[in-house]
């Protein structure tokens, strides 16, 4: 039963999280390093189970190690990102809203002024 835990408590955080709880799976892998949990999610779900700047995925994962360490297990929890990686590229710095980019003023013609 300690070996399910893991995996039903995963389930049930993600379940809430996503708009299709119906397509979250959570594959159990055991091996010498220990516990691999892998997450698979809808597609459209991906952004939830991520969270903002990854937020959300490091406190699931964070959680998953806890409770594995209450069974004497080494877990790990894996995201499968869905076919052909739907991340957005990252945007610029210089994209960024309240970044202002110093922009290059010709000053070769100030040189001449005389005051």
């Amino acid at each position: 039963m300690a070996q399910e835990q893991d995996v039903k408590f995963v389930e049930a955080i993600v379940k809430e999280i996503v708009a299709n709880p119906g397509d979250v799976k959570v594959d159990r892998t055991v091996d010498e390093r220990g516990v691999l949990l892998t997450l698979t999610v809808n597609p459209s779900d991906i952004g939830y189970v991520i969270g903002k700047q990854g937020q959300t995925a490091r406190a699931i994962r964070t959680l998953t190690k806890i409770i594995g360490a209450k069974n004497n297990a080494r877990v790990n929890l894996k995201i499968n990102e869905p076919e052909g990686g739907s991340r957005r590229p990252r945007r610029e710095d210089s994209n960024r809203e309240g970044f202002h980019r110093e922009e290059r003023v010709d000053t070769d013609v100030v040189g001449d002024l005389e005051i």
